[in-house]
């Protein structure tokens, strides 16, 4: 089988992602298809996981870091522009799911470069057993998509931060990362390089090694790409309501407030069901009356705001005001 090669000029992830399920989808399945493509700034969360779990919603918050839910399962990894991602796209050989053939002529790639690379565990790539290359499928209708990471010069200070989750308790059935010892390519390689040059390393070698012929994405290509990225990937439904149900309990104290705990059952579609509020705090209201306004709201702030705005949330917390409230809810 042929197979096609295509590389993404956008550093978008709802983007990269919907390229990935439009390929997957779309194009002329007589062809296998191989991608390159990076993100800027993003978490990318398995289709089983939830996400509040797996991020520290504070520091995604401050940095600008997006954050994205793929299709196939897996862990949460973190995506910046010294990560480079690929993507395979071909027939399945059976029904289960099978890393190892997907991440061997990644490692052969790499062994031309310099870098010993072990395919180790369930889905990683690893050197001196520190993963580089966390990997996942997805399959429907005897076509397998294979995606993994190769971190090549992340940084590791923010990848260890924003997937840092906080101490609040969270009992969710969804399905937890399991967080490894990390490492990048770039200090093993025989010769230093940029990335520009790992990328265009790998990408001669897949061409070398393989009959493949380039893609360029059409202007109708593209059309039904963005559609798909704005239908699904960029919306707060699909990358945390599609969280599965959850309880969290948050405990916070604030300044000029006290103590505030938050308990919050959340059903999964991302909807607030029961609330209750405990703590050291002043008020004059009975929280049981802020509970009941959020019951049936959206946990995400634009839904928050809207369900507050005409509340005077220092009547139940005595100095505390909207802002920091709603921090406390969503961070």
């Amino acid at each position: 089988m042929t197979m096609r090669y295509l590389q993404s000029d956008s550093t978008d992830p709802y983007f990269n992602l919907a390229l990935e399920q439009y390929v997957f989808d779309s194009l002329d399945r007589a062809y296998s298809y191989f991608m390159l493509w990076q993100n800027n700034n993003a978490i990318i969360v398995g289709k089983h996981q939830n996400t509040a779990a797996e991020i520290n919603a504070a520091y995604v918050s401050e940095h600008g870091i997006r954050v994205a839910r793929r299709l196939s399962g897996g862990g949460a990894v973190y995506h910046d522009l010294g990560n480079l991602n690929f993507t395979f796209i071909a027939d399945s050989q059976g029904e289960t799911f099978n890393f190892a053939s997907f991440c061997r002529p990644v490692a052969k790639a790499l062994a031309t470069l310099g870098v010993k690379v072990e395919i180790s565990g369930r889905n990683d790539m690893t050197i001196d057993s520190k993963k580089f290359s966390g990997n996942s499928q997805y399959m429907k209708q005897g076509r397998v998509m294979h995606h993994g990471t190769i971190m090549f010069d992340s940084d590791l200070q923010v990848l260890s931060q924003a997937l840092a989750v906080s101490t609040d308790k969270i009992e969710s059935k969804g399905i937890k990362s399991v967080r490894s010892r990390v490492t990048n390519i770039r200090p093993y390689l025989r010769e230093d390089c940029t990335i520009s040059a790992f990328i265009q390393a790998l990408r001669d070698y897949m061409f070398r090694e393989n009959a493949m012929e380039p893609y360029i994405l059409s202007e109708q290509d593209l059309v039904s790409v963005r559609a798909l990225r704005d239908r699904v990937y960029a919306n707060w439904d699909w990358n945390y309501g599609a969280s599965p149900a959850y309880s969290v309990r948050k405990e916070r104290r604030i300044e000029g407030c006290g103590k505030l705990e938050v308990h919050m059952d959340v059903s999964k579609n991302g909807v607030i069901g029961q609330a209750a509020f405990y703590g050291d705090y002043f008020g004059n209201g009975d929280s049981a009356e802020l509970a009941e306004l959020l019951k049936g709201c959206r946990l995400e702030e634009s839904a928050l705001r809207a369900a507050l705005q005409h509340t005077d949330v220092g009547l139940y917390f005595n100095n505390l005001e909207l802002e920091s409230f709603l921090s406390v809810l969503l961070q």
